[in-house]
């Protein structure tokens, strides 16, 4: 009535041998994708922060508030260090930007005229376009196992203040 069975020793570690290191190779590059991602956003989050930041603290602003005008370096200190939160800062740098004339001044007159429809007209009407801050944030992400992995992003944004 009852068969006896083959005995099959060792069969699982076998499949287990063949199966364990692809699902590693897998589990490996899902972790490192995300990670990169996550790096990738960081970066342009940073970047984005860094010219929110410098666009409201211009000449206007120091001048109404009696101090200096944001350098590259304040944009560094205030806007992309806080949230470099665990990224090696030697691994990082950065750019800022605002449109000036040949002596270095701010730009008073637009830079551009962009054409708007008008909600309620339906016509285009021109709206001048102001100075601008540009931010760029590179970042030179060390995986340990696979080298390294360039992140940049660059954020522009019209001066408002």
């Amino acid at each position: 009535m009852y068969r006896k069975r083959k005995v099959r020793r060792g069969a699982t570690t076998v499949e287990a041998a063949f199966v364990y290191p692809i699902l590693f190779i897998v589990l490996f590059g899902i972790i490192m994708l995300s990670i990169a991602v996550f790096r990738y956003e960081q970066v342009a989050h940073i970047s984005r922060e860094a010219t929110r930041w410098a666009s409201v603290r211009g000449a206007q602003y120091a001048k109404e508030n009696f101090t200096t005008a944001a350098t590259p370096e304040d944009v560094y200190t205030n806007a992309i260090l806080p949230y470099a939160a665990g990224m090696p800062t030697e691994s990082l740098t950065y750019s800022v930007t605002w449109n000036t004339d040949a002596s270095g001044n701010p730009i008073k007159t637009p830079t551009s005229v962009v054409q708007v429809l008008d909600s309620v007209t339906g016509q285009l009407t021109p709206v001048p376009r102001g100075n601008t801050v540009t931010v760029r944030v590179s970042f030179t992400w060390n995986t340990g196992l696979s080298g390294t992995i360039p992140v940049s992003s660059t954020s522009v944004n019209i001066i408002s203040y």
